[in-house]
């Protein structure tokens, strides 16, 4: 039976092609002073042509997400075993020593780029982030926080991790993971006390309710 279009397959030329390109892009980030890398030079080192390249990853950017992404996927999977705590304590251990490396301030410098040059890429640097994306939520569906999601995980341990490493202060592994899972901790836990509560009333609602008594 004919494969699919877009199907990669374990192995296949697709698996390689994406392998040998990740490969030379890791190599010329570790080489390059800026954490940049040029299409045209990842094409050379890795002998997939160039125009290969950009039909699969557009830019440059796109590129680097990609590479780092599964470099961290491979290497540093998000554990779900269905204690939150102890799994977000794991991964953002790992995740404090890897921002103290090179690639890390690339890959954020990436997703900048990427940001400020347009939509377009924009989106395709959401395209590559999508299985990070799908790990962290695989983590939390595995313990049931129904009250969290992945943009918590972004505000509570992505963004201080990685503000901090921008300005040259990184959070430390020991004594800064435990207390960023902790606030996530505390968020899932108050939203969850307030659920039991019911819905709270919104201040516009309050409000209208107490100008009804006082005219009533």
């Amino acid at each position: 039976m004919p494969q699919a279009t877009g199907v990669t397959r374990p192995g296949g030329r697709t698996a390689r092609t994406r392998a040998a390109v990740h490969a030379a892009t890791r190599e010329l980030l570790a080489e390059s002073a800026d954490g940049t890398v040029e299409i045209a030079a990842v094409a050379a080192r890795s002998g997939v042509h160039v125009a290969t390249i950009y039909r699969r990853w557009r830019s440059a950017e796109g590129l680097i997400i990609d590479t780092i992404v599964a470099e961290l996927s491979t290497r540093a999977p998000l554990p779900a075993t269905g204690d939150l705590r102890a799994d977000l304590l794991v991964w953002t251990t790992n995740l404090l020593r890897d921002v103290r490396g090179p690639n890390s301030l690339a890959f954020l410098r990436a997703l900048t780029r990427a940001g400020g040059t347009g939509e377009t890429e924009l989106i395709d640097a959401a395209k590559f982030l999508e299985p990070r994306a799908r790990e962290i939520q695989a983590t939390l569906d595995a313990s049931g926080a129904t009250v969290l999601d992945g943009t918590d995980i972004v505000e509570l341990i992505l963004s201080p991790t990685y503000i901090r490493a921008l300005v040259s202060a990184p959070l430390d592994p020991d004594t800064d993971a435990p207390r960023l899972v902790d606030n996530v901790i505390a968020v899932r836990d108050h939203r969850a006390r307030a659920a039991e509560r019911g819905p709270m009333l919104r201040p516009n609602a309050i409000t209208s309710m107490m100008g009804a008594c006082l005219n009533g």
